[in-house]
């Protein structure tokens, strides 16, 4: 089964960094584009971030452009979301979630589609 994990969330200051980790197994990374979202309390679960199956592509949502990088070592099965210039409205919970590439090849930050995600890790930016 497909199953996805992640990790390396937490509570940091203002102006802060974090790096959150996506770790896969029972699949094969390279056929699957990986999307991070995350969902703040009350609120909607919005796209942060995706990236091809090869990595050659990438997307942000405009209120982490600049601050917030996606990278994936596929040898690892392992996607990362690197977040700097925290935030206190990025506080939330932080999915990472993946499509195959049969299904979805471009880099979307559609929730809808895709069909695995992991449990999710919080992140909160409080002084």
């Amino acid at each position: 089964q497909l199953q996805l994990v992640e990790s390396g969330g937490g509570l940091v200051q203002p102006g802060g960094s974090l790096r959150l980790s996506c770790a896969a197994s029972g699949f094969t990374l390279n056929y699957y584009v990986i999307g991070w979202f995350r969902q703040a309390p009350g609120k909607e679960r919005e796209g942060v971030s995706c990236i091809s199956s090869s990595g050659g592509s990438t997307k942000y949502a405009d209120s982490v452009k600049g601050r917030f990088t996606i990278s994936r070592d596929n040898a690892k099965n392992t996607v990362y979301l690197q977040m700097n210039s925290l935030k206190p409205e990025d506080t939330a919970i932080y999915y990472c979630a993946a499509v195959h590439i049969g299904v979805q090849a471009m880099c979307v930050m559609s929730s809808a589609r895709f069909g695995s995600w992991g449990q999710g890790t919080q992140v909160t930016v409080s002084s």
